[in-house]
């Protein structure tokens, strides 16, 4: 676990947990806040669902990093939800994904000002102050080839592990691009190129620029011109973001792009911290009445 922080002097400490249910995987952030802001990360878990049952995927996500934080459920103050949160039942709040993403960006890489959000079923680009307020958003549909779950599915085709996709990816010399939107379309002309024996780095490096070529559009729909974070399941993705990078230098834009090795936490890291704003909120309005 990276731990980040950003050090004030201590007042109150509070614990809060964010818990972000995604279509693909379940992603648990254990955090510590003080009055004045500064906050850290205290445990980080994520859990694959893998057909299980999804309350049962939960609850033992939840209880592994509680205990790799060293705490109990007492010691939670608040307990916030993200992405599919209405299946966790002791939540106390639920915050929007897109507000999280931008909260957890912001946490970890302070200086980004644009949030690009690529999970299982969607990405969507976001332009964000140094609040982490949304500005503006663009996103994908549901059905397009530009999704986690579509580029799962290619690499159960082509036989490989999902973690070795962003490697093989850059080994890739001559792209064959996907010109499909729809994600089932293009999961035919993938099957083409395999019986045309086209490499299966050439193909993954094809499906990541053309993936990376839908972001750049959303980014520059949102007036994204500064420094962007990449969160979400494929944050990880080495041959994504360079993909993105590479469309990002050809459409000319001034933007830098960032990851964080807990990029695809940030959507948990975001509803840990805003639980945490809500507690205080709600405390205040209380011992106010």
């Amino acid at each position: 676990m990276t731990v980040a922080e950003a050090p004030h002097a201590a007042t109150s400490t509070l614990v809060t947990t964010g818990i972000d249910v995604g279509s693909s995987a379940v992603k648990v952030a254990v955090m510590s806040s003080e009055d004045n802001g500064s906050a850290k990360v205290l445990a980080l878990h994520a859990e694959r669902i893998r057909r299980r049952d999804l309350r049962k995927v939960i609850e033992e996500s939840y209880a592994v990093a509680l205990g790799e934080a060293g705490a109990t459920k007492d010691d939670v103050a608040y307990a916030a939800t993200t992405g599919e949160g209405e299946l966790v039942e002791f939540r106390r709040g639920h915050f929007y994904g897109m507000t999280t993403h931008a909260r957890g960006a912001i946490f970890l890489m302070p200086e980004v000002r644009s949030v690009l959000d690529i999970g299982g079923l969607h990405a969507r680009a976001m332009k964000i102050d140094e609040k982490s307020r949304v500005l503006n958003y663009r996103m994908t549909s549901q059905c397009a080839s530009g999704s986690g779950q579509f580029l799962e599915n290619v690499a159960r085709y082509l036989g490989i592990a999902l973690e070795d996709v962003g490697s093989l990816s850059l080994e890739g010399k001559t792209p064959e691009i996907v010109s499909s939107i729809c994600a089932v379309l293009a999961e035919t002309d993938v099957i083409n190129m395999v019986s045309r024996g086209i490499k299966p780095a050439d193909i993954l490096r094809g499906i990541h620029l053309s993936m990376a070529g839908r972001y750049v559009k959303l980014l520059r729909a949102t007036g994204a011109f500064d420094d962007v974070a990449i969160t979400g399941g494929l944050s990880a993705d080495v041959g994504l973001t360079e993909a993105v990078k590479e469309k990002i230098a050809e459409d000319g834009m001034p933007i830098r792009v960032h990851t964080h090795p807990n990029s695809n936490q940030a959507g948990a890291i975001g509803a840990a911290l805003w639980g945490a704003y809500r507690h205080r909120v709600l405390a205040r309005r209380s011992a106010s009445e």
